[in-house]
């Protein structure tokens, strides 16, 4: 979430994200932890499925009405394209939620933990990112009952918006996962399904890419890099999908 909600704020806060993000991985190359998306009717190259089309396998009913809802808010469709959810960041999100890397397999999960630790210290928390949506969307539902007698799909998006910004300073207090660190998984895995390669079941029809003028898997474009200049052709998928 950001200070400034204004609409020409957040063609800005999606260039700023895609800076955070590895160009490899944008692009679909061989990264570990990326669930690949295979090629059926609803997603193959020329198509575009809405999310609700997907049936997920890792987040029970109740889980993908939260995704779904959280990303829809945390980047809006709006006049200046589709958003997260129009883009297909929740089928993203639940097929990374079947791979190694969400179930930690790729990283070191030996203690001692510290949950305080300084951000140059890496992650440091014993939850995994399948415990960080199971457990976190789960004590987020718990708390938008205790404040507006509904859980967090069901809220209007003003108090949506409010419980997010709540998750992110840290002010809502949540049973059994820091608010903070829930947060920042739900934030980091919506701009990834916003800004990946379609074949990993987000960034439907390249919206993603076509907002920040990104090449995508072009197999040169370095010679505009440096030129300061909108680049003139559209996005191309590895599959071949062209924005």
């Amino acid at each position: 979430m950001s200070a400034d909600d204004s609409v020409p704020a957040r063609r800005d806060f999606l260039r700023k994200s895609l800076s955070l993000i590895p160009v490899v991985a944008l692009a679909g190359g061989a990264t570990s932890g990326l669930a690949l998306a295979a090629p059926t009717p609803e997603n193959k190259p020329g198509s575009s499925p809405r999310a609700d089309h997907y049936q997920p396998v890792f987040f029970t009913a109740e889980e993908w009405a939260f995704v779904q809802a959280a990303v829809a808010r945390l980047i809006p469709a709006d006049e200046l394209g589709p958003g997260a959810l129009e883009a297909g960041a929740p089928e993203f999100i639940d097929r990374q939620m079947q791979t190694a890397y969400a179930r930690g397999g790729l990283w070191y999960m030996q203690g001692p933990f510290a949950v305080d630790a300084a951000p140059e210290m890496g992650y440091q928390s014993r939850l995994v990112p399948q415990d960080l949506y199971r457990l976190g969307i789960a004590a987020v539902d718990r708390w938008t009952r205790q404040q507006h007698g509904k859980v967090f799909a069901e809220l209007v998006p003003a108090e949506q918006d409010a419980t997010l910004k709540a998750l992110e300073s840290g002010d809502a207090a949540l049973d059994g996962v820091p608010a903070k660190l829930f947060f920042a998984q739900l934030l980091q895995n919506t701009k990834e399904g916003f800004y990946c390669d379609p074949l990993h079941g987000g960034n439907k029809e390249l919206v993603g890419w076509k907002l920040v003028n990104f090449p995508g898997a072009r197999a040169d474009f370095m010679d505009w890099v440096e030129r300061d200049e909108r680049y003139p052709l559209p996005p191309v998928s590895i599959r071949g999908e062209r924005g």
